[in-house]
């Protein structure tokens, strides 16, 4: 390896290319050098936009708090984690999910007819939507189709299901963690 010296002009050598190499090499790397990746075990902080397939913006975070997950750990957003695994810093990515991916399809068999005293009065109305939980605390959706003399019939597929999701993200900050929640 050759060794450069650069002086000040009056014969006194500041520093070489040789000395520079090693100071860079003990102190590593400025912070917001290194990039973290994206990758099981991986703090990520990021922005979405989730539109439907209309062009309709079905939710965002954008200009709010980031959504923050532990990447790879499946709790909190496991129907799109796999498509960010890779990405750094500031990276986007674009990408669709079928509804196969996330809610499902449209399930007729979810349509189903239910006593009327069982709907609370003041929601038996056609287009009506109900949200309940189920015995494990899951959300549940309804919506009101048709109002009978004894019975409502109700389509409980998920709001979204059938639906194709196009999501657009942004990666805001990428952290190893050393400790799991």
């Amino acid at each position: 390896m050759q060794t450069r010296r650069y002086g000040d002009g009056k014969g006194r050598t500041l520093f070489t290319v040789t000395s520079l190499a090693l100071v860079l090499t003990v102190l590593g790397p400025s912070p917001g050098d290194a990039q973290e990746t994206v990758a099981d075990g991986t703090r990520v902080s990021l922005e979405y936009t989730v539109t439907l397939e209309d062009k309709t913006v079905f939710d965002s975070n954008v200009g709010k708090e980031p959504l923050v997950y532990i990447h790879g750990s499946e709790k909190r957003v496991p129907f799109f984690s796999k498509h960010l695994t890779g990405l750094k810093v500031e990276e986007t990515k674009q990408f669709a999910m079928p509804p196969e991916d996330v809610y499902g399809p449209d399930d007729p068999e979810r349509i189903i007819e239910v006593p009327k005293d069982s709907i609370p009065e003041d929601r038996r109305k056609v287009g009506e939507k109900l949200e309940g939980r189920s015995p494990e605390g899951r959300p549940l959706y309804a919506e009101v189709l048709e109002v009978k003399a004894e019975t409502i019939i109700i389509d409980t597929n998920h709001p979204l299901a059938g639906e194709t999701l196009f999501f657009d993200v942004h990666i805001l900050k990428v952290e190893t963690v050393t400790e799991q929640p």
